[in-house]
């Protein structure tokens, strides 16, 4: 399982960086996309992906990583595509009205050349 999710992580990141180094603003912006979500599994990966194991500390049983999954890095992702998704809708916007008012998408507002 950890191969699979670091070749994941791996992907996610490298098409992230492909895109991101494109001249139009919208393959950046799904660029940007793309590198947050490698990111965010990347940080839910530190925090030791284990199966059947409660999020929470139970009574009676030793407060240790051997007994619970760690809540930080669920907690923290969380908020992260919440803050992803957020950023995502105003680099939208911006891109539009950029779009409207230049008449190109490009990122540094040159024509397309025929």
């Amino acid at each position: 399982m950890e191969v699979v999710l670091a070749l994941v992580i791996g992907v996610l990141g490298g098409a992230g960086v492909w895109l991101v180094l494109r001249q139009r603003t919208f393959q950046v912006v799904m660029g940007l996309t793309l590198l947050s979500y490698a990111v965010n599994l990347f940080i839910f990966s530190m925090g030791s992906l284990v199966i059947d194991r409660p999020p929470i500390v139970e009574p009676g049983t030793p407060a240790d990583l051997e007994h619970y999954t760690d809540p930080m890095p669920q907690a923290l992702v969380l908020t992260a595509i919440v803050i992803g998704f957020a950023s995502t809708a105003l680099f939208l916007v911006v891109l539009l009205a950029s779009r409207g008012l230049s008449g190109t998408d490009h990122v540094d507002g040159t024509k397309d050349e025929p």
